[in-house]
């Protein structure tokens, strides 16, 4: 099967998920169905992306036990709504507002970044150091923590920022750092990565700017 399969299916499965403990334990209030609005709006829209600009790296076959394994890996995301949801408890207007001002945020840079990498490599190879990628080699998976932090922002409690932090140093950094040893091959790299963060923006501190460059 490809990667995408269990990818889509956890993201398709998430709406009636959080529909399905809001029914369970009774819980209708403001938080749940914020909850539901923002995660469940990140699961169709991801859909979407599936569909209009794919990621290449999702098309990779794997196993059967790979793939059910990346299914229930994923499901750890499931958490922070049941804590919100099963507690009954109902964040201030200020949580929800952090929640919701990150979440939106994170959706810009990652659904943005992605696109702009989607439609660049389609007519070009290369390095992409433009638009979202001028001073963050990696601002799509800066969108994507943002988008989770919303969520365990929402649920007050500790275990979904753990599991958003095993998620950081155990998939995010090192695909992270093999896409920096992948764009090395790229002579203008070295400024590039002179001139950009991994994944928090190099806001100062910037040279020449390069012209015509990077991704993969």
């Amino acid at each position: 099967m490809k990667l995408k399969y269990p990818i889509n299916l956890h993201k398709g499965l998430t709406t009636p998920a959080v529909l399905g403990m809001m029914a369970a334990y009774g819980n209708f209030g403001t938080a749940a169905w914020v909850y539901l609005a923002l995660h469940g709006t990140y699961g169709l829209m991801w859909l979407v992306k599936d569909v209009v600009f794919p990621d290449r790296q999702w098309e990779n076959e794997v196993s059967i036990g790979v793939g059910i394994s990346t299914f229930f890996l994923l499901g750890t995301y499931w958490i922070a709504p049941f804590l919100l949801i099963s507690s009954g408890s109902e964040p201030s207007a200020a949580v929800i507002s952090l929640a919701i001002t990150t979440n939106i945020f994170g959706v810009l840079l990652h659904f943005g970044s992605d696109t702009q990498k989607h439609f660049t490599l389609k007519y070009r190879s290369g390095l992409i150091t433009e638009g979202f990628f001028t001073s963050c080699r990696n601002p799509n998976y800066l969108g994507e923590i943002l988008i989770y932090l919303g969520f365990a922002i929402l649920a007050q409690h500790w275990l979904p920022f753990l599991i958003l932090g095993i998620f950081f140093g155990g998939v995010f950094v090192p695909n992270m750092l093999k896409k920096d040893r992948s764009l090395s091959r790229y002579p203008e790299f070295a400024a590039y990565k002179n001139n950009s963060g991994l994944l928090i923006p190099k806001l100062f501190g910037h040279s020449t700017p390069i012209v015509d460059e990077q991704v993969s």
